[in-house]
């Protein structure tokens, strides 16, 4: 298959060119933008470029807002909310960051919910950034049915991602744990299929709820594995409280696709703690004893820890550039000319 190798700032410029194309503008265009080259640098492309043509067509359908306005409010003392008017998650987001994690410096632990919202793409963007500001930090998102509940056959929760970081080091990446509630993301699904290929019995099950090596069958009015069995379930109903109940206002059940552009908006949420380690009864110092934790894990033979090879691909993209089919360049350069 042939392919062109892209710099960061090609793919910035490429993003940002056909997200604008497509009616994002100003605070939209520029989270959104940085959002996809994040996820391409560090090697997710699925919701990086690979995402970016769904962006675009939800964008010209008008399912997001690219000119929305962000509302921020604080409904109680530890809590924020952002209500993104149907734009994108990350602009709504970054709007009430600031004041965000200086309610958490000031009483130990913030609230930080999202509504109105649109796919997170990777919850790990999200959380990272808060601990990059020194802050321990889980995320949740919720999205649009795919995955059947315990013991239903029919598509009830999204795959429903939830994401952890917390600092470690000052030279040292974010430990970052990032993962989907069922056995793979959606589009690594539908990546399969259009790539020709099959998935594991496990990825996921036909629309008479069996397990298929299809992955047509699953993006055909299937559902998705959940990871785990009915413990990937279970996850996927928490997630589903915690960022449709207090974000939303849609639970997945209720929300249209976050995959294509029908149905129009979804209105699912996100929700965000956030937990300051320096207000330690103990008095211990947090950083160095996850530092020493670390390497204790690397002594038991762990060859990384979570978040450290996204930063080493993002330091690589830097240098090298990123190959990228020309097929999938095609695609999106098609939303611009």
């Amino acid at each position: 298959m042939a392919t062109e190798t892209l710099t960061l700032a090609d793919i910035e410029q490429l993003t940002h060119d056909a997200l604008y194309a497509c009616g994002a503008r100003g605070a939209q265009l520029a989270a959104a933008t940085e959002s996809v080259v994040s996820a391409e640098a560090e090697g997710i492309r699925i919701v990086g470029l690979g995402f970016l043509s769904i962006y675009c067509d939800q964008l010209l359908a008008r399912k997001i807002d690219g000119e929305a306005q962000p509302q921020i409010s604080q409904p109680a003392g530890s809590r924020l909310h952002a209500n993104a008017n149907n734009g994108f998650c990350h602009t709504a987001f970054l709007a009430a960051f600031d004041d965000w994690i200086a309610m958490t410096k000031q009483q130990g632990i913030g609230l930080l919910t999202v509504s109105h919202s649109n796919s997170g793409g990777v919850v790990g963007w999200f959380v990272e950034k808060a601990a990059a500001a020194g802050m321990i930090c889980l995320g949740f998102s919720n999205s649009s049915p795919m995955m059947a509940p315990v013991g239903g056959s029919k598509p009830f929760h999204g795959t429903n991602p939830l994401a952890f970081a917390c600092p470690s080091g000052e030279d040292s990446a974010p430990l970052v744990i990032d993962m989907a509630t069922s056995q793979v993301a959606y589009v690594a699904v539908k990546e399969r299929a259009d790539a020709g290929l099959s998935i594991p019995e496990s990825w996921g099950r036909d629309a008479n709820g069996q397990p298929t090596t299809d992955p047509w069958d699953v993006v055909n009015g299937g559902q998705m594995g959940p990871l785990g069995g009915d413990k990937g379930a279970l996850l996927a109903l928490m997630v589903d409280i915690l960022a449709g109940g207090l974000g939303g206002p849609s639970f997945s059940y209720q929300a249209s696709s976050i995959v294509d552009d029908q149905g129009g908006p979804m209105g699912i949420g996100q929700t965000f703690i956030a937990i300051d380690p320096g207000h330690n009864p103990q008095q211990l110092a947090f950083v160095p004893r996850i530092e020493a934790m670390l390497q204790a894990m690397a002594e038991a033979g762990s060859e990384r820890y979570p978040g450290l090879r996204r930063a080493q691909l993002s330091q690589q993209a830097l240098t090298k550039g990123i190959e990228v089919e020309s097929q999938l360049l095609d695609e999106i350069r098609a939303y611009i000319t």
